[in-house]
């Protein structure tokens, strides 16, 4: 059987890499994409893939702004979603020591979330690359002494390197979730789902946005997220993307037949299960 064909954000070993192969519980083939945008324009691609995995927020950094905006635009379908437990390390080169380091590579939402770590070493420079793995990798490729990488443990162990300081993140339980993308003619249909992604903007009725939340309210639904994004062209105007959680999938319909004449542009990204957390 020919392994699933999935497109990530970054290299082997990195944590797109491990949510893939948690989600579909397999050891899957990866596609690398060196960012958000090109991952998009290889998961359109019926003749690359079979689908992708993309992050979209993270429980210390907060949203990936760019990536709502290439969903809305992508014409890709959210089929499922997960949440990994990030683990950063320190890792270099073996043999040295923190100490020994003048600069440190990785990812901007890895250094942020590690930034309270390195407080107490001033004289590291800590520099943003393209992917935590992709870091690492460039450590033991380069044989780059005085260099440290933040990354997971994986990519300790695929390149070589040795771990200095262990889960050097700000908060210990940091989660990220990622969004499982499909085309839409490949999305199998789930009469099951009990959560939804969509976006709309508002019409130009005073209190539009407080009758919609009211609206998913009555409905007894969790509104879980709420992301505002400028209309491009069109200043001081917003789109809001939402994430709601509900009971079955008429709770979700019956609300969104209350909101439609309140909302402009209104459209339903994905319908799926509640993701679970890996740990």
């Amino acid at each position: 059987m020919e392994k699933r064909k999935i497109v990530i954000q970054g290299v082997e070993g990195c944590f797109h890499h491990l949510a893939a192969n948690a989600y579909y519980g397999e050891d899957v083939e990866i596609i690398p994409a060196g960012n958000f945008a090109t991952l998009v324009e290889l998961i359109q691609d019926e003749s690359v893939c079979d689908g992708g995995i993309m992050a979209i927020e993270n429980s210390i950094a907060g949203s990936i702004l760019q990536n709502y905006g290439l969903l809305q635009d992508s014409g890709l379908v959210i089929e499922g979603e997960i949440f990994l437990r990030i683990k950063q390390n320190l890792m270099a080169l073996p043999g040295q020591k923190i100490e020994d380091l003048k600069e440190v590579h990785s990812h901007p939402m890895a250094i942020h979330q590690c930034r309270a770590f390195f407080h107490d070493y001033p004289d590291i420079k800590l520099v943003e690359m393209e992917d935590t793995a992709l870091s690492a990798k460039n450590v033991r490729d380069n044989q780059l002494m005085g260099v440290g990488a933040i990354a997971g443990d994986y990519p300790a162990e695929l390149y070589g390197l040795e771990i200095i300081a262990e889960e050097i993140e700000s908060i210990k339980d940091n989660q990220t979730r990622f969004f499982l993308l499909k085309r839409q003619k490949d999305v199998v249909p789930n009469g099951g789902y009990n959560k939804a992604s969509l976006y709309f903007s508002t019409s130009h009725k005073a209190g539009s946005l407080s009758y919609i939340l009211d609206c998913f309210a009555k409905e007894n639904i969790n509104l879980s997220k709420i992301q505002s994004l400028p209309i491009p062209g069109i200043n001081w105007q917003y789109f809001f993307h939402v994430d709601l959680e509900f009971q079955g999938p008429r709770q979700f319909r019956d609300a969104l037949d209350k909101i439609s004449a309140y909302t402009k542009g209104m459209k339903v990204l994905g319908t799926y299960n509640k993701g679970i957390v890996i740990t």
